[in-house]
C-alpha cells in the first residue's frame, strides 16, 4: 500500500480569490508550497489534487479552461521538482446539477484515488482550506488537516508522519 497527501487546489496550490478561478489568466500558482510538496514527494508521498469545481456547472468556464489551468500547475511544479500524481474534480454544483456522490464533503473523488493508486488511509492526509475538505477526507479515513487560504503547506509540515 501506498501513502497520499491529497490536497485541495483553490487557497491551496493556487491563489484564493474568494469564489471560482475562472481565467487562465487569474490562476496563480503558490510558489511557496514548491519545497515542503517536494520534501513530502521526497518522504515518499502521492500528491493527488482532490478539488470541487462547481464553476463547471454553473457554465463560468469550461472543461478546456480547467484542463489548461492543470497543466499550468504541473509545470510550475515540475519545474521545482514535484510531481503532482493526479487531478481529481467535481464538475457538479447543487444548485445547477442533481446531488452526487462526489462533491467533497463527499468522499467518492478520495475513494476513487485511494483504490486506483492503492493508498492506505491510515498512512495519508489530506491538507484543506474548508472544512468539507477535513469532512471528506475523515469519511475517507485519512487525516485531515486543516489550513487557511494560501498559508503555506510548509506551515503544517511537521504534522504529517
Amino acid at each position: 500500500m501506498k501513502k497520499a497527501v491529497f490536497l485541495d487546489r483553490d487557497g491551496v496550490l493556487n491563489k484564493e480569490l474568494g469564489d471560482y478561478v475562472c481565467r487562465v489568466e487569474d490562476f496563480k500558482v503558490l510558489e511557496h508550497n514548491f519545497a515542503p510538496l517536494k520534501e513530502l514527494q521526497e518522504r515518499g508521498y502521492l500528491l493527488i489534487v482532490i478539488t470541487n469545481q462547481g464553476g463547471l456547472a454553473k457554465g463560468w468556464y469550461t472543461e478546456d479552461t480547467l484542463t489548461e489551468m492543470h497543466q499550468i500547475m504541473s509545470a510550475a511544479y515540475a519545474n521545482a521538482g514535484v510531481t503532482i500524481d493526479d487531478y481529481y474534480y467535481c464538475r457538479h454544483h447543487p444548485q445547477y446539477t442533481t446531488k452526487c456522490l462526489c462533491r467533497k464533503p463527499g468522499s467518492l473523488m478520495l475513494e476513487k484515488a485511494m483504490a486506483r493508486y492503492q493508498v492506505d488511509p491510515n498512512l495519508s492526509y489530506f491538507i484543506g482550506d474548508n472544512e468539507r475538505d477535513i469532512i471528506a477526507g475523515q469519511a475517507a479515513g485519512v487525516t485531515g488537516i486543516l489550513i487557511r487560504s494560501d498559508q503555506p503547506i510548509g506551515e503544517v509540515l511537521h504534522l504529517i508522519a
